[in-house]
C-alpha cells in the first residue's frame, strides 16, 4: 500500500498548501466505516469540502443532497427537471434547456446502482487505499502537480470540462473511469455550495499516479519550483526599468 501519510507530507511542504489533498473511494454495497460520518442532507461538493477541513464523510442515496451528483454518482435516477434541462437553465447557468440537454448528453456517469456509497476523506487519514486523489487549491499548486504527471515522460495533458459538476464528474468520475488525471475550473454548484473561494480551481488524478506525482514534486523542487517563485527574470526586467 502507498504510504499516503508520508506522501501528503511531501506535497504540503513542497506546494505549500493550506488544505490536505482528499481522497475519494466508491464502495460498492453500504457499510459502517470507523471513524466515517453519514451527514444528512449533503451535495457531493459538500463532503469534498468537509475532508479537505479535517473530515471523514460517507454519501449514499439517503443522505446526497444534488440530484445532480445522485445521477452521475449512479445513485438516482433524475428528476425531470434536471434532465429536461428547466432547473439549470432557471438557475441561469446556460442559454436555453436546449443547451443544457447538449451538455448533460456529454456527461460520464457511472453505472446506476453499480455503487451505492462514496467516501471522502483527508488522504492519508484512512485505513484503504482511495480510488481517487483531489486536490483543491490555487492554480500555481495545481500547475505543479500538473507537470509533474509528464516530469518524467513528456508529453501533454488534456483536461475535459464542461463548467457544470465540476467536483463529481470533472475531477471524481472522469479520472476513476478514465484512470486520467483531470482539472477543471470549477462550476455554478461547488462555488456556490462550498468554501471553495475565486483563486481555487480542482483537480483529481487516479491513485497509481500519486507515487510518481510525489517523486517528481521533489525532482521540481531542486531547481525549478524554487527559481519560479523567485520570480529571477521578473526581479531582473524590474532592475533594468530602475
Amino acid at each position: 500500500m502507498i504510504n499516503l501519510a508520508n506522501s501528503v507530507k511531501v506535497m504540503i511542504e513542497i506546494l505549500g498548501l493550506k488544505y490536505p489533498p482528499i481522497g475519494v473511494k466508491f464502495f460498492a454495497e453500504i457499510q459502517q466505516l470507523e471513524g466515517f460520518e453519514i451527514p444528512a442532507g449533503r451535495r457531493y461538493c459538500q463532503i469534498l469540502m468537509g475532508a479537505r477541513e479535517g473530515k471523514k464523510y460517507l454519501l449514499t442515496a439517503e443522505n446526497i443532497a444534488c440530484p445532480a451528483a445522485a445521477w452521475a454518482l449512479g445513485f438516482k435516477e433524475p428528476p425531470s427537471t434536471l434532465s429536461s434541462g428547466e432547473m439549470p437553465f432557471a438557475m441561469g447557468i446556460f442559454a436555453s434547456p436546449e443547451a443544457v440537454r447538449n451538455t448533460l448528453a456529454t456527461m460520464p456517469r457511472l453505472e446506476m446502482g453499480k455503487y451505492r456509497m462514496v467516501a471522502a476523506f483527508p488522504l492519508g487519514e484512512s485505513p484503504f487505499e482511495p480510488d481517487v486523489v483531489v486536490v483543491e487549491s490555487e492554480p500555481e499548486h495545481l500547475m505543479w502537480i500538473a507537470l509533474a504527471k509528464v516530469f518524467r515522460t513528456g508529453g501533454r495533458l488534456q483536461f475535459n470540462t464542461a463548467i457544470l459538476q465540476a467536483t463529481c464528474v470533472d475531477v471524481t468520475i472522469l479520472p476513476f473511469i478514465t484512470r486520467k488525471m483531470n482539472a477543471s475550473l470549477g462550476c455554478y454548484g461547488c462555488r456556490e455550495a462550498t468554501s471553495l473561494i475565486e483563486s481555487e480551481c480542482v483537480l483529481g488524478f487516479p491513485i497509481e499516479d500519486l507515487d510518481e506525482i510525489v517523486t517528481s514534486l521533489q525532482k521540481l523542487n531542486e531547481r525549478a519550483i524554487p527559481r519560479v517563485r523567485g520570480k529571477t527574470i521578473y526581479k531582473a526586467l524590474l532592475d533594468r526599468k530602475s
